[in-house]
């Protein structure tokens, strides 16, 4: 049986002492696959906001819908995730490869805990691979020759960054030259999902604020809230597919609203875009 992990770089010990975003993600999804030192991140941002868990539910749920919007386009056969996490939730190459059999998925990560459970869960899966790398360093991951032996770059490759950027830690405009870096290396007629944690600038901005000292002052050490108009640099140079950067909740729903937006929904937001063909 072939090992679905590409390439492993040199891996920390897994360390239970700080929190993982991997870890977080899923217990604000209630998952199983996460440590106590997880949970308190999540005990401290519900804190702040009782509703905090729709952060990952709505971004969950874009995830997927975006998936489905993409793998029902002929031309779009393969798919670049940034970032795996954990079993909690579907997984793209789930939503995809159920409209399309034979599409490829690769993920990226360099968490120790999910590249184990990666192997596990896709090793009978022909068409998923891993690669490990550092998602906020493109130029070594898009120049690698694992990650070129998974992927024809003469053909649209759908490059997802969903609820990721939102965690560089570094300076404030590090996220859109990392995006304008990955841009460089996508092929033409490729597509780029992206979700954010946003500052609605509105009267949800003070509870996305304290959501964000609540993250970042947490052991996972990160959660930036950026404006609209900071989400919207990411996918510079690319057509934005309507409705353009919305809240997820809003990104092509499967049905009218049956209930009230709470505070939380307004603080997650993503778009898609398509490299132009000319």
């Amino acid at each position: 049986m072939r090992d679905p992990i590409v390439a492993v770089p040199d891996l920390a010990d897994d360390d239970t002492t700080r929190a993982s975003i991997a870890g977080v993600y899923d217990a604000f999804l209630g998952g199983k696959d996460n440590y106590a030192v997880d949970r308190e991140v999540l005990r401290r941002v519900r804190k702040v906001a009782p509703e905090a868990r729709d952060l990952a539910r709505e971004n969950q749920a874009f995830l997927v819908r975006v998936c489905r919007f993409l793998a029902r386009r002929p031309e779009v056969t393969q798919f670049l995730d940034c970032g795996f996490g954990l079993p909690t939730g579907e997984h793209p190459h789930q939503v995809v490869q159920r409209i399309n059999p034979e599409a490829t998925v690769v993920y990226v990560d360099d968490d120790p805990v999910v590249l184990a459970h990666g192997r596990a869960l896709l090793a009978d899966n022909d068409n998923v691979r891993f690669v490990g790398a550092d998602i906020f360093q493109p130029k070594p991951l898009m120049e690698s020759d694992r990650l070129r032996a998974c992927l024809d770059f003469t053909r649209p490759i759908a490059f997802l960054q969903v609820g990721t950027l939102h965690h560089y830690e570094g300076d404030r405009d590090g996220p859109a030259r990392i995006m304008r870096e990955y841009l460089d290396y996508l092929p033409l007629g490729s597509f780029v999902a992206i979700s954010h944690f946003i500052d609605p600038e509105n009267a949800h901005s003070a509870v996305a604020r304290r959501m964000e000292q609540a993250f970042r002052s947490s052991t996972l050490g990160s959660g930036t809230f950026r404006t609209k108009a900071e989400i919207e640099q990411l996918f510079a140079g690319l057509d934005l597919v309507p409705p353009g950067v919305t809240r997820c909740v809003d990104w092509w729903p499967d049905g009218p609203r049956s209930r009230p937006l709470n505070q939380v929904q307004h603080c997650i937001a993503g778009g898609v875009g398509r490299k132009r063909l000319v």
